[in-house]
């Protein structure tokens, strides 16, 4: 494909998309420039509240940038290992953007000169050979050091030497070559891309089978690239935990107070989780290394309802946070649910009970009316109406098809008042399925990743399987987590158990 100006190659420009909605280049470029900011050098943050464990040093623009280098590998390496669905995806400009349409235009000009020059008597090969050498340089690409044979007959068969001769002695066979490529095309491509290779074969007009070639073989790059991506995963799992540690180390090294956010968090965990034991909410705390995972798992928890600053989230679990403020705002949203049904079924009582297929109708009319909850236009009172009087609807007529007698009118206002009531986080009914949800997560934690699955307390039945996965992908990352930063964790923790006049050894 000709290349546009300051376009260095196919392969730069790739997005990387993560499990849900993220691509994971900007993910890796907001972790990079979240740590960079992190890099502090003798200037102190205005949000820290707690001293630094270890006065700042100068350090020169030399290591910044090799620490930068670091962090993106490390960004890169966690993003594989954490995100099964890692995958690279081609970056496609925006409609309308004027990268759009600058490539466009640049494609356009190129593919009509192209075609003027092929139509001229005798025929200009100039352009041609110049994607023949681009399409070869794509092939040889996909081989295999092994792959001695193969090399052999694409360097021969697409000898741009020859093919120049050739054009120049009126001789080239541009059809012939095109077959070749085709050919070895069918060859590399994954079974998903055959069938627009075939295609190609029924494209007689040179220039639009061209057009046509490359956007195929950037799809072969991608699946290239996302095999490659696959095949290492359980080599890098094997050593990313080693890996990050030691990445995290030498910045650590570099800056010294790289820490600062998580022994603060940490800190603030510690005195909560040894309050609440002291009051005995926590439980008895155990054993000193219990007592360190449970105010981990705590201070894990916590990470879910963060309101803090972004920029005080903690250092070692940046490449993290948007993962964890994403299940944050899905169990945002599944409380609400939660909350309503709870209502619901409560106020309607055994007259819908068992009602078959009634729980799903109305969790799924009110997780549609939620679904714009974190927006700024979403308006709770508003939606929260909305769903009253849906849900009422909704009733009656069940109750009706039932045989049963519809809401007294009182019963109905009484319904549509308690719905509308849970839009505050102090509702009693929304902090009892807070507190459900939370303790469903921890017994998630506790059981360690080995473990079975908790019991679903009462009343989170209809969201069972969306906290099911939310609890899965937040064991996954505590649990790598751990592992990567055991070490610093235990350290911190000791001094905070300490700072807070614990006792506990």
């Amino acid at each position: 494909m000709p290349k546009e100006p300051n376009d260095s190659s196919n392969e730069e420009g790739k997005k990387v998309d993560s499990e849900g909605s993220e691509d994971s280049k900007g993910q890796t470029d907001g972790s990079e420039e979240m740590l960079r900011k992190r890099i502090r050098t003798n200037t102190p943050s205005p949000h820290r509240q707690t001293p630094p464990s270890s006065p700042s040093k100068l350090v020169s623009v030399e290591e910044l940038m090799e620490t930068a280098k670091g962090v993106t590998n490390m960004a890169l390496a966690h993003e594989i290992v954490v995100n099964g669905g890692f995958q690279i995806k081609p970056n496609e400009p925006a409609e309308g953007s004027l990268e759009k349409r600058v490539k466009e235009i640049v494609h356009k000009a190129f593919w009509d000169c192209l075609e003027t020059q092929l139509n001229d008597d005798p025929p200009v090969y100039e352009h041609a050979i110049k994607l023949v050498g681009e399409i070869k340089e794509t092939l040889l690409s996909f081989l295999m050091p092994y792959q001695t044979r193969l090399k052999g007959q694409i360097e021969e068969a697409l000898d741009l030497s020859l093919i120049q001769q050739q054009a120049e002695n009126g001789a080239l066979e541009i059809g012939k070559v095109a077959k070749f490529i085709i050919n070895t095309m069918a060859d590399f491509c994954a079974p998903c891309r055959d069938k627009e290779v075939h295609q190609l074969r029924d494209i007689t007009d040179t220039v639009l089978l061209f057009r046509s070639i490359f956007p195929v073989l950037d799809k072969m790059k991608i699946d290239m690239a996302n095999f490659a991506v696959s095949s290492l995963r359980p080599q890098l799992l094997q050593h990313s935990v080693e890996y990050e540690r030691n990445k995290f180390q030498e910045l650590l090294n570099k800056q010294p107070n790289a820490l600062d956010y998580t022994q603060k968090w940490l800190r603030e965990s510690a005195d909560s989780f040894v309050k609440g034991a002291e009051e005995g909410a926590a439980g008895s705390p155990g054993s000193s290394s219990q007592l360190l995972q449970n105010i981990q798992n705590h201070a894990y928890l916590q990470l879910l309802r963060w309101e803090d600053s972004p920029d005080t989230f903690p250092e070692t679990l940046l490449m993290d946070r948007g993962r964890f403020l994403e299940m944050q705002l899905e169990l945002e949203r599944l409380a609400m649910v939660a909350s309503v049904l709870l209502i619901v079924y409560n106020i309607a009582g055994e007259a819908i009970t068992g009602l078959p297929g009634l729980m799903d109708t109305l969790k799924s009319t009110v997780r549609i009316l939620l679904a714009d909850m974190h927006t700024p236009f979403f308006k709770a009172d508003e939606t929260l109406t909305a769903i009253g009087e849906k849900l009422c609807l909704e009733l009656m007529e069940r109750l009706t098809q039932h045989g049963f007698s519809p809401f007294h009118p009182d019963r109905e206002n009484t319904l549509k008042g308690q719905i509308a009531a849970v839009k505050s986080h102090d509702n009693p009914i929304r902090k009892l399925v807070d507190s459900r949800i939370q303790g469903y997560l921890l017994a998630f934690m506790e059981l360690g990743p080995q473990g079975g699955l908790p019991a679903v307390p009462g009343g989170l039945v209809p969201i069972s399987k969306e906290l099911e996965d939310i609890g899965t992908r937040l064991n996954r990352l505590v649990n790598f987590n751990k592992l990567v930063y055991s070490p610093f964790y235990h350290n911190l923790l000791e001094d905070a158990i300490q700072a807070g006049g614990s006792g506990a050894t």
